[in-house]
């Protein structure tokens, strides 16, 4: 079973809140969606139940890939899905890698969906992305990050101040070219991992050429070390709603 949680951005002040899970078997052809204590935060900012899940508390199921999620993958039966495929660095037509990979981001609405973080047996964690805010870098940026090359290792440094979120995670070029950001999601993880002294590293998996959006243009792999008493994306935020539901109730 793995897991992908949807993301929703308020239309005022952009800020992102974690608002369903989607639990997901493929082998077994099982899906879950509910929706996480996320949502609270929300609502008070205009977010409303999606169409085909209308009720806040209820757990869905089906035993293929809800359409909400489906439609955000390229469709296997385009003549470019093959060149979709390679971009995000995949080599099977997998829709659970391909979303987590992707983000599943469209211009008609302001979802975004993104991969739980795994800590292994051992500690460790790893995780691909496209590196975020390429589009809001310099002409020399956008020019250095399309000449990084796979396995190139990225700095790793902690912005305290960014004007949107407070708290980012910033990516550099081994000439100290800053060059864009991890994705939100990925803070609150890798700061507890960043105060484990170098156990924190991040690395060039691809470069996609000028004719992929610049939001897919460069692949990132991050690995780390989490504290021993520590499990990520176990905020109350990312719970199941129904859990907050079940507590009330008793």
């Amino acid at each position: 079973m793995r897991t992908l949680f949807l993301a929703w951005q308020a239309p005022t002040d952009r800020a992102w809140f974690p608002v369903g899970r989607l639990d997901a078997d493929t082998e077994r052809s099982l899906y879950r969606f509910c929706y996480t204590q996320g949502v609270i935060g929300a609502k008070k900012l205009g977010f409303h139940p999606i169409a085909s899940f209308p009720t806040l508390g209820e757990s869905y199921q089906s035993s293929e890939l809800f359409p909400m999620f489906k439609n955000r993958i390229l469709g296997s039966q385009r003549r470019d899905f093959a060149g979709y495929l390679a971009s995000l660095g995949l080599d099977t037509p997998d829709p659970i890698e391909i979303l987590a990979v992707s983000g599943g981001e469209r211009q008609t609405d302001s979802f975004e969906v993104f991969p739980k973080i795994e800590k292994e047996a051992d500690g460790s964690f790893r995780c691909r992305f496209f590196l975020h805010g390429l589009n809001h870098m310099s002409e020399l940026a956008q020019a250095r990050a399309q000449h990084l090359m796979p396995g190139e290792p990225l700095g790793v440094s902690l912005e305290l101040n960014n004007p949107k979120y407070g708290l980012a995670i910033q990516l550099t070029s081994q000439d100290y070219e800053f060059i864009g950001w991890t994705p939100r999601y990925l803070v609150t993880d890798i700061l507890k991992s960043i105060t484990k002294a170098h156990d924190i590293s991040a690395a060039i998996i691809k470069v996609n050429t000028d004719g992929v959006p610049l939001n897919r243009r460069v692949l990132v792999e991050m690995k780390g070390m989490l504290p021993v008493d520590y499990e990520p994306m176990t905020d109350n935020i990312f719970l199941p709603l129904a859990n907050l539901a079940n507590r009330s109730g008793q």
